[in-house]
């Protein structure tokens, strides 16, 4: 027997394990201090009273012979499939049909999985600073040395360029992976970018907004450029959109499918997780339109294939649940838990300016992304608030090497607490 050794190549634990762990041996350490967790983005407002009735009553219905349930379908029921179509889509003028859409246990378990219907060899453009799992699970399935880092600085409002990388940058990642080369690339039959002779097309292109862990939101045109690549060069974007319920102005997007050409060449992450405090609970879908064609295949057929070999379906109570949230009661009670939210993060991004730091985020996000004052490394930084404040963040370099020299904090804590904290960091700091 032989293990899979691409998880050797991966960082010896994962970034919020880490955090934790470091946390708990400071608690461990420190009984008496009162500390203030805004580290990771994990809800702490109760589900809404119209999800827990309807669970309620699918509890019920799962106790009595006439109603009771077994396997769901493998995309979901057409009760949710409905809903989600309807309001998340058709509802904002997006066409999509029902069986492009397959439910599942949330958005972090599709972005792991759906790398098992490309190929080992593909080329994976993913951006730096970012959420760890999209590198994590290409490494694990063995592109580790077929994934193209984009820089995404302040500089740019944290936003990848189109991938334009020269073929003598191969420097490693701090998750091992590599840059890759022209030569690398062109072993493939690839074109080279039509922006750069020098630049390896990428096959697979993840983006994220409103983006974890910048904050940072992308507009309609800035999209599109990214679409008409894809497009151009027959790549597939990988677009999470699990944060979209926190978009506030009018005029930033928040499915892909809001740019003409996003059916050819797009799939859509999305969850319930944020949206409806479903962290616990565990319910999102991807969006696979029938347009994706590669090498004459629909992506459509091979996810569906997957999903019913590997997945059994999300519980029918987590469905009901799910229908709830888009009833017209759910619907004003989930705004409501989002505005918290949003407060929060209004709170904590205007704190901490007040503290003397400059911060993003806080706006159609729930993350704010603070730059640390200079002579500190992110998780010397991470260390010195836990110390002298109690406050735990996410130290940035731990979403990737362009993240060093910035915290990530959340707005998903109570409103006391996140006053709290805002309060210590200005005290100590201000």
């Amino acid at each position: 027997m032989t293990i899979n050794k691409n998880f050797l190549d991966l960082e010896a634990s994962y970034l919020f394990s880490t955090v934790n762990k470091k946390t708990r041996e400071f608690m461990a350490s420190h009984p008496d201090v009162d500390v203030i967790k805004l580290s990771i983005g994990d809800v702490t407002r109760p589900l809404c009273p119209a999800v827990i009735e309807a669970m309620h009553r699918a509890v019920d219905e799962m106790a009595d012979e006439k109603t009771f349930r077994g396997y769901p379908p493998e995309q979901g029921y057409d009760f949710i499939l409905d809903a989600i179509l309807q309001y998340d889509y058709l509802k904002r003028g997006i066409s999509l049909k029902k069986d492009e859409i397959f439910l599942s246990d949330g958005a972090k378990s599709d972005c792991g999985n759906i790398g098992d219907i490309f190929a080992v060899d593909n080329t994976v453009a993913i951006c730096d600073p970012v959420y760890p799992v999209y590198i994590d699970t290409n490494i694990m399935n063995g592109r580790g040395k077929k994934i193209i880092l984009m820089p995404c600085s302040e500089e740019k409002g944290f936003l990848p360029d189109l991938p334009e990388l020269p073929t003598e940058d191969v420097s490693s990642c701090s998750c091992g992976a590599e840059k890759l080369t022209c030569a690398e690339g062109a072993t493939k039959g690839r074109a080279p970018n039509s922006a750069s002779d020098t630049a390896p097309v990428p096959d697979i292109i993840y983006l994220c907004f409103p983006n974890n862990p910048t904050g940072a939101v992308a507009s309609k045109a800035y999209l599109k450029k990214w679409v008409d690549y894809a497009n151009a060069h027959h790549s597939l974007i990988l677009f999470d959109s699990a944060y979209e319920a926190f978009i506030t102005q009018p005029d930033i997007p928040r499915s892909i499918y809001e740019i003409e050409g996003a059916k050819s060449c797009a799939i859509e992450l999305r969850s319930f997780s944020k949206t409806a405090g479903f962290t616990g609970l565990r319910c999102g879908y991807t969006v696979v339109p029938h347009e994706l064609v590669f090498e004459g295949v629909e992506l459509n057929s091979l996810w569906l294939r997957r999903q019913s070999t590997k997945f059994n379906g999300v519980s029918y109570i987590t469905q009901r649940a799910a229908e709830a949230v888009y009833s017209e009661e759910g619907q004003k009670q989930i705004q409501e838990n989002l505005s918290y939210y949003r407060e929060n993060a209004r709170l904590i991004y205007e704190g901490v300016r007040e503290a003397g730091f400059k911060a993003f985020g806080g706006k159609n996000s729930p993350y704010v992304w603070m730059k640390i004052p200079a002579g500190f490394t992110s998780w010397s930084f991470f260390d010195q608030l836990l110390e002298k404040c109690q406050v735990v963040g996410t130290p940035g370099s731990g979403f990737g090497k362009m993240g060093e020299g910035y915290l990530r904090l959340t707005g998903f804590g109570s409103r006391e607490r996140t006053l709290e904290a805002i309060e210590r960091i200005k005290k100590y700091f201000g």
